[in-house]
């Protein structure tokens, strides 16, 4: 019976690890996108403006 709990605990706990590392990386990328194009928008904001 504890033999299971362990593997239970284990696999449990090397997914939450794997989540939040794939989560962390999305959200820094994501954020690096947002930047980058409110930077091209700012800098294009000339072209549009007459």
């Amino acid at each position: 019976m504890s033999e299971r709990v362990y593997k239970t605990m284990s696999r449990a706990g090397a997914s939450s690890l794997v989540l939040g590392i794939i989560l962390m990386v999305t959200g820094i990328t994501a954020g690096i996108m947002m930047v980058v194009n409110g930077a091209r928008l700012l800098n294009r904001k000339s072209d549009i403006i007459i």
